[in-house]
């Protein structure tokens, strides 16, 4: 993920600086014994979204709306990593999630093509109305005494 100018590769189009990444470490918590009671070995990023050079309008816009779950009131994007012992490797963790949501993220979706039922489906859906309209009917006390 790492390339020679410290930027976060995201795609072809996209490279976060790493200069806009806040990285803290901090304890990891859960079970681990003595290790995880010492050791800083939680990865937290923190990337602005709003504030990003790296981004033309048309995908801060993008992002913005794919992730608005995600991120903070100020337009910041929070990935944290614990899954391993290393800090090095949970920093790795972090920073490559955090490029996987914003590589999804700028994804732009296909519409959908509206297609319409073939002759024969709205033929059944008609019959199977008939037919329940007429069991319902039959189920009606007919007055005859």
């Amino acid at each position: 993920m790492e390339s020679a100018s410290d930027e976060l590769v995201v795609n072809s189009f996209l490279s976060i600086p790493r200069a806009e990444l806040e990285v803290r470490a901090s304890r990891s918590g859960g079970p681990g014994g003595q290790h995880v009671n010492t050791s800083s070995t939680r990865v937290e990023i923190v990337w602005n979204v709003r504030t990003s050079q790296a981004l033309f309008d048309d995908q801060r816009t993008r992002i913005m709306t794919a992730l608005r779950t995600k991120l903070s009131a100020t337009g910041e994007l929070r990935v944290v990593a614990s899954d391993t012992r290393s800090q090095r490797r949970n920093r790795t963790l972090a920073e490559s999630r955090l490029a996987d949501i914003v590589r999804r993220a700028l994804i732009v979706k296909k519409a959908r093509k509206q297609t319409r039922p073939t002759r024969s489906a709205v033929e059944r859906r008609l019959a199977e109305k008939k037919l329940n309209a007429k069991r319902k009917h039959d189920r009606h006390d007919k007055g005859e005494d």
